[in-house]
């Protein structure tokens, strides 16, 4: 057993992955030799598609309550999509009922790849290859586009790829952008929240992630707290579309959350601290007006746009961390490096606005997805897709089984060698007018 600290050791593994001039890796290092293999070079883009190819894909999306589907061909070029959203039917339900969601998929998973393929043009029978989510997500909806899936290919006698969520998230920008290997993308969702340098299409190095709740989960519990469906202003938005429309009226100082993790000094994120936060604020201000739970507050704005800052100012932190973390260890271009934020939650212009002021502080190009394609949809199943055959990665036969994930992380756990490097960030203030 080691005596060293494990400041020490987290050291030393990192000193493995550092560039030296004519080096070579350690014998039987393959994690290292892929870090020096996905290293920047000058100029280095992603190879440029064709101006036509036959090589098509048509990619399935179902791991929560959005079923999308989309035939994309190998330039990016999106020929033909379809996206049912099941928001109405939750909003009315008060959140995901996971059952609910299930038979939703089932009754418009076929309809919905149907239309896909004829707006597209395309016949199964032209397809190179299907991409579906299976990883990670709500196991009953994974499972109807899995299902799906598998009987399509068997039935066409077409490849399979099975596609990791969080992977298709962060590959969307090489879509619309030539973003080269390797930069830095924040995903920010319902369910999820992670840091990572993407080093390739399958090559993922993960510097934090969520501990608990995802911002966007707080954001709609916020949302049902305050009850925000009954204010005439959100009666048909989702919960974190409630929150932003009606910070942009708030006084966000009137309500001054703590940060979470300000004395942790890693890139990890907690959010169910502030909705504990958020909730006690909440009880205190219905004793003060009188009201019973279930009714509006007065002060709905200043706790909407209290709420959505201490979120911005969470995301925005670790970001920095995860920045200048990158910047110590050679993990990103000292040339034009990328910042990519993505995920649904990335929506959110507030938020946007917070980790622009990151990046320009910090020297980083901020690329964001534009809104629609910041949400599940089939578009960004089927360019991850498009990428993984480009380089025969993670192609499967039809007939070859595949199960679903509902929990699945995302590449290499770097998170205690962040931790153990316990970088404190230099103050920023957030100045961001709405």
């Amino acid at each position: 057993m080691s005596m060293l600290p494990s400041r020490v050791r987290g050291a030393q593994r990192l000193l493995q992955y550092r560039h030296t001039a004519g080096g070579r890796p350690p014998p039987g290092r393959a994690f290292s030799s892929r870090l020096l293999q996905c290293r920047h070079t000058a100029g280095g883009r992603p190879p440029p598609g064709r101006a036509f190819s036959s090589r098509l894909v048509l990619g399935v999306e179902t791991s929560c309550d959005d079923t999308g589907a989309a035939v994309l061909d190998e330039t990016g070029a999106i020929l033909g999509e379809s996206l049912h959203s099941q928001k109405e039917v939750h909003l009315r339900s008060g959140g995901i009922i996971p059952t609910v969601a299930q038979q939703l998929h089932r009754e418009n998973i076929q309809r919905v790849v149907q239309e896909a393929l004829d707006r597209s043009g395309v016949h199964p029978s032209q397809l190179a290859a299907v991409a579906t989510t299976v990883k990670p997500g709500l196991a009953l909806s994974l499972g109807v586009g899995l299902e799906f899936s598998q009987r399509f290919v068997r039935q066409h006698n077409k490849p399979f790829i099975p596609i990791h969520h969080m992977e298709a998230h962060a590959l969307t920008v090489r879509m619309l952008h030539p973003v080269a290997f390797p930069f830095l993308v924040l995903l920010v969702s319902g369910g999820h929240s992670l840091l990572a340098v993407a080093r390739g299409v399958d090559d993922f190095l993960l510097l934090g992630h969520t501990l608990d709740e995802a911002p966007g989960d707080i954001l709609d519990k916020v949302a049902r707290r305050l009850s925000l469906i009954k204010h005439p202003q959100c009666s048909d938005l989702s919960g974190g579309q409630a929150i932003e429309l009606l910070a942009k009226d708030g006084d966000r100082r009137r309500f001054p959350f703590t940060t979470p993790m300000g004395q942790t000094y890693d890139c990890c994120f907690s959010f169910a601290g502030l909705r504990n936060q958020v909730t006690m604020t909440i009880l205190k201000q219905e004793a003060e007006e009188g009201v019973e739970q279930g009714s509006l507050l007065s002060c709905v704005n200043d706790i909407a746009a209290s709420t959505q800052h201490t979120v911005a100012s969470h995301l925005a932190k670790r970001t920095h961390r995860a920045i200048l973390f990158c910047k110590a260890n050679g993990l990103l271009p000292s040339s034009t490096p990328t910042l990519v934020l993505s995920g649904g939650v990335a929506s959110n212009q507030y938020i946007r606005k917070a980790l622009t002021i990151i990046a320009e502080t910090t020297g980083l190009h901020l690329l964001c997805p534009p809104a629609k394609f910041c949400t599940d949809n089939g578009v960004m199943i089927a360019w991850n897709g498009v990428e993984r055959l480009r380089e025969s990665k993670g192609i499967l036969p039809p007939h070859v089984d595949v199960r679903y994930e509902p929990r699945a992380p995302l590449g290499v756990d770097m998170s205690a060698e962040v931790k153990a490097a316990g970088i404190k960030l230099p103050s920023v203030k957030l100045k961001i007018l709405n």
